[in-house]
C-alpha cells in the first residue's frame, strides 16, 4: 500500500527520504546542518524538509537504532508527530545520552526515520466509570519485567540533566 505525499525541499541541497530496503517501514531524514552535541545536551537538527500529508494520515520521526546503539542519540519526543495539517520544516530534536563523549553529525548524515501512517480521529465521551479490563489501572512497570527491585523511593522521580542548546543559524 502507498500514499503520496507532497514534499517540498526548503534547503535543496539535502535528499528528500528514502527507504533504504524494500519493506522498510521508515524513509530516512538527514541533517541540514552540522550538529555537536556534548553529553546530556539537545539540539533541534533542521531537515531542510515540509511535507503536506493528505487528511488522516500522519508522519511520525523515529530514532534511528543505529545513532542510538553506537552513539547514544536518540530523540527527545520520540515519535515525533507531524500532523497533516503542518507545512512548516520538520525538525528533529536530537539528545546525546552519552554521559563521557560529545557526538558530532555532519550535514547529511542520517538522523531519523519518517513513518507515515494512517490515523484514527476520536470522538471522547465523558462518563462516571470506564468499563472493567483484565489489566484494571495496573501501568509504569507494574507487570514487572526486570530483575531486582531498582531504586527504592524513587517512584515517578525523574533524573538526569540536559541542556537547551541554540541551534542559531540551522
Amino acid at each position: 500500500m502507498t500514499v503520496d505525499v507532497l514534499i517540498q525541499r526548503l534547503d535543496p541541497g539535502v535528499p528528500t527520504p528514502v527507504y533504504a530496503h524494500p519493506g522498510d517501514a521508515g524513509a530516512d531524514l538527514v541533517a541540514a546542518a552540522d550538529v555537536e552535541l556534548a553529553p546530556g545536551e539537545r539540539v533541534m537538527v533542521p531537515t531542510g524538509l515540509a511535507i503536506a500529508l493528505p487528511d488522516g494520515y500522519a508522519a511520525f520521526v523515529h530514532p534511528r537504532s543505529g545513532l542510538a546503539a553506537r552513539l547514544g542519540v536518540t530523540i527527545v519526543n520520540a515519535p515525533g508527530t507531524v500532523d497533516a495539517g503542518y507545512r512548516g520544516e520538520i525538525k528533529v530534536t536530537l539528545l546525546n545520552t552519552d554521559i563521557r563523549d560529545t557526538v558530532r553529525l555532519k550535514r547529511g548524515d542520517r538522523i531519523a526515520q519518517l513513518v507515515i501512517q494512517r490515523v484514527e480521529r476520536a470522538v471522547f465521551h465523558e462518563v462516571e466509570t470506564l468499563p472493567g479490563s483484565a489489566r484494571g489501572a495496573g501501568g509504569f512497570g507494574s507487570t514487572g519485567g526486570y530483575a531486582g527491585n531498582g531504586h527504592a523511593g524513587n517512584e515517578g522521580r525523574v533524573t538526569g540533566a540536559s541542556v537547551q542548546h541554540s541551534s542559531e543559524g540551522a
